[in-house]
């Protein structure tokens, strides 16, 4: 039986602040067409191609879009160096979340004021990369450790869906 790392690679709706200049939020299914058209997205260890966990073409990486964000379960290679670093991290919780790569291709923007950032909605967006990270720019993702059977994968969506469902509440997001 082999680990699987899941959670929340993309909340929708949820607005973060990217590097001090502007607001962004993702909007719901802004990478269905993406994950149709350009369907081999890998898993990354912090951005980095050289560390390379897994790929949805391999079987290794599962993504699947609903109407809380992109879910994803990652099945890390565990004789590889990478693989048990990120097991690791996550197990300990030291990596509690995620970070995504993504060219924009359709977007709106709203003016800020005095008081706010201007906004962008990425509506529609191809999706590159998904990674674990320890400092994700959209702090409610997560990620989280179980074993790869039916119950207990079923538990780690629930665990993820609770946990993001919770921190949209606390933002006012229904």
């Amino acid at each position: 039986m082999s680990e699987l790392i899941s959670g929340y690679a993309v909340l929708f709706n949820n607005i973060t602040t990217i590097g001090g200049a502007f607001r962004e939020k993702i909007s719901p299914g802004a990478f269905d067409k993406s994950l149709r058209e350009y369907p081999d997205v890998l898993a990354l260890l912090n951005h980095n191609y050289d560390r390379l966990l897994g790929r949805v073409s391999s079987g290794t990486l599962d993504l699947r879009s609903d109407r809380i964000g992109l879910w994803f379960g990652l099945h890390p290679d565990e004789t590889t160096p990478d693989g048990l670093t990120a097991i690791g991290n996550v197990r300990r919780q030291d990596i509690k979340g995620c970070s995504f790569s993504f060219t924009t291709t359709r977007e709106t923007w709203e003016e800020g004021d005095d008081s706010q950032l201007p906004l962008r909605t990425v509506e529609e967006a191809i999706i590159w990369e998904v990674t674990l990270t320890a400092l994700p720019a959209y702090p409610e993702t997560s990620a989280v450790l179980a074993r790869s059977n039916t119950a207990v994968v079923s538990s780690a969506i629930d665990t993820s869906r609770r946990r993001a469902e919770a921190a949209m509440r606390l933002r006012g997001i229904r």
